[in-house]
C-alpha cells in the first residue's frame, strides 16, 4: 500500500503560494486567527495555521478573546477584525461559546475574507459549484491530496462516510464537481460495509476513531482518512484503522500525516487568493 503523505502534497502548495507571491512583489497578505477561549485543540490548531503562514512567506496575526465575551463584544471586536484593510483573510476557529451567536458570526463575516467558507455566501457558491466561493479547507485538501498524487476522480465511485457542513456536505459537492459518483454515508446509513466496498475512493470524515477497517475497503480502493480522534490510550488515530487496511487498499492518507497536514497548506493558497494574487 502506498501511504499518501500530506507533506508532500504541502510542499506543492507551498511552491504554488512562493511563485504567485514572488509575482506580486510587496507586503505578502495577512491572515487574522480569531479565537474565543483557550480550548487545547484550537490552540494546536492556531499554532500550526500559524507556524504553515509564516513558513509560506504569509503575515499572521492571533486575535485572541477570553471564553466568557458577552456576545455583544465579541461581535464588536470581530467587526473590527473584519473591516481591517489589513486582513486579507480570517479564519474563526470553531465552535464558539454557547453565549455567541455562531450563526450571526457566520453571516457577519466577509464572503471575501472567509476563508474556510464559513459564510452562507461560500457555501451557497460551493454548492452551486462557483469557483469563486472558498469551500472549508479540509474539504478542499482531501481533493488536493487525490490530484497531487494524480489519482483519477472523474468517474471513480466515491464513498463519504460523513456528512457535516465542515468536510463530508462540501466534500461531495466538490467531488461532483470532479466528475465522480458520489454516495455519501453516515454512522446511520444501514449496511454501511457494502456501500464503503463499493468505493474506488472511500473517504472517512465521521469523527469515529477507527470505526472503518478492512472489511469496509474494496480491494485495490484510495482511503482518505480525514478523521482526527485520541483512541483509549490518548494517541492520535483516524477514523480508519490504518494498519487493518494494508493488505486491500492501494492508496491511503496517515494519521497524523495526512490530510491535516494539507488543511492549513490550503488555507495559506486561500489567503493568496483573497488577496488577489492568485
Amino acid at each position: 500500500m502506498q501511504i499518501l503523505k500530506g507533506a508532500d502534497v504541502s510542499a506543492k502548495i507551498k511552491s504554488q503560494v512562493q511563485q504567485a507571491l514572488a509575482a506580486h512583489p510587496g507586503q505578502p497578505p495577512k491572515l487574522a486567527v480569531v479565537r474565543v477561549g483557550e480550548r487545547p485543540d484550537d490552540l494546536a490548531y492556531e499554532r500550526g495555521a500559524m507556524k504553515k503562514m509564516e513558513a509560506f512567506g504569509l503575515r499572521v496575526q492571533s486575535f485572541a478573546y477570553p471564553a466568557d465575551i458577552s456576545d455583544g463584544d465579541f461581535k464588536e471586536a470581530f467587526r473590527a477584525v473584519n473591516e481591517d484593510p489589513d486582513v486579507s483573510g480570517i479564519l474563526v476557529l470553531l465552535p464558539l461559546p454557547k453565549q455567541i451567536r455562531q450563526a450571526d458570526i457566520a453571516a457577519m463575516i466577509d464572503p471575501d475574507k472567509d476563508l474556510d467558507g464559513i459564510s452562507p455566501v461560500n457555501m451557497a457558491k460551493v454548492f452551486a459549484g462557483d469557483a469563486a466561493g472558498f469551500a472549508p479547507c479540509t474539504a478542499e485538501a482531501v481533493v488536493e491530496v487525490l490530484k497531487a498524487y494524480e489519482i483519477p476522480i472523474a468517474g471513480k465511485r466515491t464513498t463519504i462516510v460523513g456528512r457535516s457542513l465542515v468536510v463530508g456536505k462540501p466534500l461531495s459537492m466538490l467531488m461532483l464537481k470532479e466528475n465522480a459518483t458520489v454516495t455519501v454515508c453516515h454512522t446511520k446509513t444501514a449496511d454501511l460495509k457494502d456501500a464503503c466496498r463499493q468505493a474506488e475512493i472511500l473517504v472517512a470524515a465521521a469523527g469515529r476513531a477507527r470505526m472503518l477497517n478492512a472489511e469496509h475497503v474494496k480491494e485495490g480502493a484510495v482511503v482518505i482518512d480525514v478523521g482526527i480522534n485520541a483512541d483509549a490510550d490518548g494517541k492520535l488515530c483516524g477514523d480508519v484503522d490504518f494498519e487493518s487496511i494494508r493488505e486491500k487498499a492501494a492508496m491511503a492518507t496517515p494519521v497524523p500525516g495526512g490530510v491535516g497536514a494539507v488543511t492549513t497548506a490550503v488555507l495559506a493558497k486561500h489567503l493568496v487568493r483573497a488577496a488577489g494574487l492568485m
